[in-house]
């Protein structure tokens, strides 16, 4: 029972949780999710701790470091877990911008076939991709008894996408005001299509730049800096042993990893 009681009050210090774990899909109440992240950070730092203590030993420093050691741990794993929950959001969010324009033009190509509503909403859940599944979220809120306006006005609060929200917005607004759906959802496609063509079109100027970098970083300087020490290293009768070789080796693998992991990073997620 106390256990509970830790986390309802350590909830207190993260308002926004409840409203983060809904959007990430994390079937979790805020009390149950920071009650298993209290006893998972408390392991880890356990057996981190265990780990400093033989590093102590072997140091001979006082074992009284281990108190604030395994405090500092704590807290820095438990904020990690925390952090999860956005990183998380953020996954899904860049999951749904890729496929937002496909799954709104679909929808548009329903309404325009003539279809209602709800049954446009309906067929477009049926469809590939992670953003149909969140419309059949909003289809299987109206299915348990919602109207259509608070089923598409719960939809804009809990998604992680800001794209998905506007496009929900303005059918919603549509519909609230009883004019036709059709116009402001092609205007808000239009919108978004063309905010994608800019980000493309920053993207290429930054990736002009990245590869520059790439070019004297991870090409020609690992290359002719080799190259060069290995000549000097010859002429000045410097012994080469097969271990510095492969220290080198791994730095040049991981400097080609961390640009890899940027071409990835500042790669935009758009489907046009």
């Amino acid at each position: 029972m106390s256990e509970i009681s830790l986390a309802d009050r350590v909830v207190l210090f993260f308002p926004n949780l409840k409203r983060d774990l809904r959007i990430a899909h994390l079937k979790y109440s805020p009390a149950q999710f920071i009650n298993k992240n209290l006893k998972v950070t408390a392991l880890y730092a356990f057996l981190l701790t265990i780990l400093f203590f033989f590093i102590l030993k072997k140091a001979n420093l006082q074992l009284i470091f281990l108190v604030p050691i395994f405090m500092v741990l704590f807290i820095i794993l438990f904020q990690y877990f925390i952090i999860t929950v956005k990183a998380r959001i953020r996954k899904r969010e860049r999951e749904i911008d890729r496929e937002v324009l496909f799954v709104g033009r679909y929808l548009l190509v329903k309404l325009y076939s003539g279809r209602p509503l709800l049954n446009a909403l309906i067929e477009t859940a049926k469809s590939r991709g992670v953003t149909a599944k969140y419309i059949r979220e909003v289809a299987d809120d109206i299915d348990t008894g919602s109207t259509i306006e608070e089923a598409l006005n719960n939809a804009m609060i809990y998604s992680p996408s800001d794209k998905l929200r506007r496009i929900l917005f303005h059918v919603n607004n549509a519909l609230q005001l009883g004019i036709d759906v059709t116009k402001p959802l092609e205007s808000v496609l239009e919108e978004i299509a063309k905010e994608d063509e800019l980000e493309i079109k920053k993207y290429g100027k930054k990736l002009n730049t990245l590869v520059i970098f790439y070019m004297l970083g991870a090409v020609i300087t690992p290359s002719l800096g080799v190259a060069i020490f290995i000549v000097v290293a010859s002429f000045l009768n410097f012994p080469i042993s097969l271990q510095g070789l492969l220290i080198i080796v791994l730095f040049i693998v991981i400097l080609e990893f961390i640009f890899m992991t940027l071409f990835k990073s500042i790669r935009p997620l758009v489907n046009l």
